[in-house]
């Protein structure tokens, strides 16, 4: 593995205000390289470049309902059917109809669509049970060629997420791949001899927490593949694992080992890779030993702390925007609310706290909302941002939501 030059190395931000640690960890990163992809792999990804129609939407002329394509007055003598997906037919000579489905082309000279609730076969052909419509000449129910968007419109924007509906309209404008930023592949390693990954722990021992979550937050993010490992707490064991996963990894998450304790190697392993610190701690509770690192070959490693609480804090505060700005994507918007009570910051840093909505929509602290907890979070919308000042009831502070 390549070393980083040492004309790279910047100075760490060592324990920068949260709000700027997110900033700079969106800053850090630049979109992955583009890939060429089939639409039914590309929920989710990010638009490299813009998606055009390749023919008008729709490409004919089309009926918006089940009915009749009829010209001229009632009655009308119906002179044969039109089906979806069939050769347009003949053109209508006047005083005439086809029976027609939704979304069937209209036959040359069609003036109007009578739905099949508006008429009714008898002895002397079609006729119109609900007075004044259609008229000839009107449009309702008839879907014009082109009405959607014309060939060559641009259907998507760069930078667009494509979403299900987005899918669907690129398909929709004929196209078969699209353009996008490529997925982010992703290790997560769990760091903690005192781990187990079932049943009830003993003393001394404590249930994996953040190993059953951390595929679920990172599908929230809209990364690619993302694999799970847990790992010794040993120096060898950690610097095996993490060589190993950067053959195909952009991205490694470690939760634990973050701090400067005995047994904590997420420091000397950066170190050992090649890896420049980019944020070493965050003046923020919890999650405040949160780490940033460039590895070599553009790739990442974001550390969290090992509780749980301080482990989704930490990664809503770096692993998200990192994520965000390898997509392509701006750094996730906050929103705002009202605090129902007073709120405290002894620390003074700022504050994550888990929140519930009061019935007049301000937020309250939720209970059990310490770093190592996760039952306020489990019923939470989001985090609570207290600056670290604190804040009072009534007071406007920002709100950290969760990614789904």
């Amino acid at each position: 593995m390549a070393v980083i030059s040492p004309t790279a190395v910047v100075s760490p931000l060592v324990h920068p205000q949260w709000p700027s640690a997110r900033h700079a960890a969106h800053n850090a990163a630049t979109p992955l390289p583009a890939v060429r992809m089939p639409l039914s792999m590309a929920a989710g990804c990010v638009l490299a470049e813009e998606v055009l129609a390749q023919a008008p939407i729709p490409t004919a002329d089309s009926s918006a309902m089940d009915g009749w394509a009829v010209r001229g007055e009632s009655p009308w003598r119906v002179v044969g059917s039109v089906l979806a997906g069939r050769t347009i037919g003949p053109p209508l000579a006047e005083g005439t109809a086809v029976a027609i489905a939704t979304g069937a082309a209209l036959p040359p000279g069609t003036e109007a669509v009578l739905r099949s609730e508006g008429g009714a076969l008898d002895g002397s052909g079609l006729l119109r049970t609900v007075p004044g419509t259609p008229r000839p000449g009107g449009r309702a129910d008839m879907r014009p060629q082109g009405e959607e968007a014309d060939e060559g419109d641009v259907l998507l924007a760069a930078g667009l997420l494509l979403t299900p509906p987005a899918i669907g309209l690129a398909a929709a404008g004929g196209n078969d791949t699209v353009h996008v930023h490529r997925p982010v592949a992703v290790s997560c390693l769990v760091l903690g001899d005192e781990l187990i990954t079932r049943g009830v722990p003993g003393p001394g021992r404590v249930r994996d927490a953040l190993g059953p979550q951390l595929p679920l937050w990172l599908a929230a993010l809209h990364t690619g593949p993302v694999r799970l490992r847990h790992v010794p707490d040993t120096l060898e064991g950690v610097l095996a694992r993490v060589t190993a996963e950067l053959r195909t990894a952009d991205v490694i998450v470690t939760t634990g080992g973050s701090a400067r304790g005995p047994v904590d190697h997420v420091r000397a392993c950066i170190e050992r890779v090649g890896g420049l610190i980019l944020i070493d701690g965050v003046a923020v509770r919890p999650g405040h030993p949160m780490m940033l690192a460039e590895l070599p070959d553009h790739r990442w490693w974001v550390a969290l702390p090992g509780n749980p609480l301080a482990a989704c804090a930490a990664l809503l505060t770096l692993l998200q925007p990192l994520m965000a700005a390898l997509r392509g994507r701006p750094l996730p918007r906050l929103r705002r609310v009202p605090l129902a009570i007073d709120v405290f910051s002894p620390s003074g840093d700022h504050r994550l706290l888990p929140y519930r909505l009061t019935p007049e929509g301000s937020a309250s602290p939720q209970a059990h909302g310490g770093s190592a907890m996760l039952r306020g979070l489990a019923t939470s919308p989001g985090l609570l941002v207290i600056p670290p000042d604190g804040a009072c009831a009534g007071q406007i502070v920002d709100v950290l939501p969760m990614p789904w």
